[in-house]
């Protein structure tokens, strides 16, 4: 959806926020903005933003949020701005607004970093197998190096609770599933009951981002990361936890759901490593002793299963539309199942 000049888009009215550019940052937007709404949903929104000159993204929260903890974007801009002189490759932010009033949320503005978001196999089979690799190798290494980087040296040695992180999580997903209850899903229950009773120790606290995955950053022309995006959820804790997610998404989908269009998107023919070959890179650049692994990758398939149940939950419901909410179901045991296994 496209704003034409200074006119209003869902959560962002062009006219208000000149306004308030020419009054709290006079020079920074020359001439009439216009913009477009390039991502949303239950995630924050963002839209790219231009004065005809310069683009920008702006984010703010969905429509309606009322769990301000959840969509806080003082953190996010904090994060991003924190790891800007590390070697992570980040947006350049631009502007923090806190006040509710001006646009109905706090929102921020960054850099609009040139490239692509590759979301399926699409647009990954035209990099050609070479440059798959190569980038498969960027990106973990841009994760190894985010999990080097020491919280305090940056400003974000308060930026979270990493004592007892690994437990609270393990609790957290069991409540959501509380939740979302509305069958017997008995896999699942026990691979959270086994996650809890083997919590491993933390080796290191570092930043963790959350939702670390190749669909959650920008590709530069050069075919290597340009800017990792979406930090909503980052927080201290333990950085094995991102390493886990992302060989779920990276192996497990492919292996237990092949024409899932994640798993397409990322898939051995189109020249992606398998996850054993990235893990070893990944431990050589951390310094990590990987051997608990299993754990966290256990403990991945557990968060994965319980978004799943959730929009299961809500597709019976009937709160959910669009094709393909009637088969997320059947995800759920298999990841669990999956889960279960590397822990035995």
């Amino acid at each position: 959806m496209e704003g034409t000049a200074e006119t209003a888009l869902p959560g962002l009215d062009l006219a208000v926020l000149r306004d308030w550019l020419d009054t709290r940052h006079p020079g920074f937007a020359q001439g009439p903005l216009t913009g477009e709404l390039i991502a949303g949903g239950r995630s924050n929104l963002t839209y790219t933003v231009t004065d005809g000159a310069r683009r920008w993204v702006l984010r703010r929260p969905p429509l309606g949020h009322v769990l301000a903890t959840a969509h806080d974007m003082a953190r996010e801009y904090r994060v991003i701005s924190a790891l800007a002189p590390t070697p992570v490759p980040v947006p350049v932010t631009h502007l923090l607004c806190e006040d509710p009033e001006v646009l109905g949320a706090p929102f921020y503005v960054m850099q609009h970093v040139e490239g692509q978001v590759l979301r399926g196999a699409g647009q990954t089979a035209r990099l050609g197998r070479e440059r798959a690799r190569e980038l498969s190798g960027h990106l973990m290494d841009v994760l190894a190096d985010l999990h080097t980087v020491d919280p305090a040296e940056v400003g974000l040695a308060d930026f979270g609770r990493p004592q007892g992180y690994l437990n609270r999580q393990v609790v957290r997903w069991g409540k959501q599933l509380a939740a979302s209850r509305s069958r017997d899903t008995p896999e699942l229950d026990s691979l959270h009951k086994r996650l809890l009773d083997s919590v491993p120790a933390t080796q290191r606290t570092g930043i963790v981002h959350g939702d670390f995955r190749l669909d959650n950053a920008v590709v530069g022309e050069d075919g290597r990361i340009a800017a990792v995006l979406d930090w909503e959820m980052a927080t201290l804790g333990d950085p094995l936890a991102d390493l886990g997610l992302f060989l779920v998404y990276w192996d497990v989908i492919r292996e237990l759901l092949p024409d899932n269009p994640v798993a397409q998107g990322i898939s051995d023919k189109a020249g992606f490593p398998p996850g054993a070959e990235l893990v070893e890179q990944y431990a050589r650049r951390s310094g990590l002793d990987l051997e608990p692994l299993a754990w966290y990758v256990a403990f991945g398939c557990l968060k994965l299963a319980v978004i799943a149940e959730g929009i299961h939950f809500r597709y019976l419901q009937g709160l959910t539309v669009g094709e393909g909410f009637d088969q997320i179901g059947t995800m759920v045991a298999p990841l669990a199942s999956r889960g279960l296994s590397g822990l035995s």
